[in-house]
């Protein structure tokens, strides 16, 4: 079976039970809420990543939360089922483009000030993004979309990207998968020689740079 990356869009309410989730590579982003896990609790903004099975614990007023899941085989955890907890997904994404070799997995946050872009790049692995607040254009493959916020896409790697935020503050939350040796270096390479002294304007929030120890089950 072809490597997946998906993501999942899972809403707790506080009398959810405890639900558990299968080892897996995965990260968490609570978007809003708050939820008990491996030990800690994770709030608005927050994020967790890790390989082992996990059990969630909603707060008292529950948890809205971003969960992606990478796998090369098997189905992964899925939609979350149970009372109180509701799962649907937002987008899933077959990895052509997975690097050979060592991987890890990194997700982060990328903001822009108003008007803020990214200037043509690509990256060494492939990732799907989900916008958090404000709204971006992506150009890619000779073509423009645009995204508002809980909007997800996904960017191969290779291919190149210019990214065009709104006229407020933007920021995506991102998962990518990428060759181990990148673990805590940048992986954008800009792609046209006039822009790769020109300052960079977005910022980079890591929440999760994790060397993957196998492959997901």
């Amino acid at each position: 079976m072809p490597s997946m990356l998906r993501l999942y869009e899972d809403v707790l309410s506080s009398d959810a039970g405890p639900v558990s989730l299968p080892a897996q590579p995965r990260m968490i982003f609570v978007v809003h809420g708050a939820v008990a896990l491996a030990e800690r609790t994770l709030r608005d903004g927050e994020a967790f990543g890790g390989e082992d099975s996990v059990t969630l614990n909603p707060g008292r007023d529950g948890a809205a939360l971003w969960r992606w899941e990478f796998f090369s085989g098997g189905a992964g955890a899925g939609a979350l089922s149970g009372q109180g907890a509701v799962s649907r997904e937002k987008l899933a994404a077959r990895l052509g483009t997975l690097p050979q070799g060592p991987l890890l997995l990194r997700g982060d946050s990328v903001a822009f000030p108003p008007g803020g872009c990214a200037y043509l790049h690509r990256h060494q692995g492939p990732g799907i993004r989900c916008l958090l607040e404000g709204g971006i254009r992506i150009d890619t493959h000779g073509r423009s979309t645009s995204y508002g916020p809980g909007g997800a896409w996904y960017e191969s790697g290779p291919d190149p990207v210019f990214a065009q935020a709104a006229d407020r503050p933007t920021r995506f939350i991102r998962t990518m998968i990428l060759p181990a040796a990148y673990l805590g270096k940048s992986s954008a390479e800009y792609l046209r020689e006039e822009d790769k002294d020109k300052p960079r304007v977005q910022q980079y929030k890591i929440f999760v740079d994790m060397a993957l120890t196998s492959s997901s089950s």
